[in-house]
């Protein structure tokens, strides 16, 4: 099991590693970024993560709304094909899930 580590390359750029399943995700993973210390656009990047399940897709939705209320951008960078498949099981296109825009 890999827990969830985030990596600040900048304030404004993350690097996701571990595997985001339901047995690695609390509380404190919904608040393992810092939304108030980006500035408008933040990027996150998925390459590195490993098994990703339901509880992975409802942490990057929970990512999606703390982003929206602190009127963020958030862009999702190499998504792998395992969550893209899993956004669909979910009836989420990959357009809705990782582009956010603020309305």
């Amino acid at each position: 099991m890999h827990t969830i580590e985030a990596i600040a390359l900048t304030p404004e750029k993350y690097i996701i590693k571990g595997d985001l399943i339901f047995s690695n995700i609390n509380k404190a993973s919904v608040k393992i970024l810092n939304f108030k210390q980006s500035g408008s656009t933040m990027t996150i990047d998925l390459q590195q993560l490993g098994k990703i399940d339901s509880a992975g897709l409802a942490l990057l939705i929970e990512w999606i709304k703390f982003s929206r209320k602190q009127q963020i951008k958030l862009q999702f960078d190499n998504i792998p094909a395992q969550l893209t498949a899993l956004a669909k099981l979910s009836y989420l296109s990959e357009i809705d899930l990782f582009t956010t825009k603020n309305t």
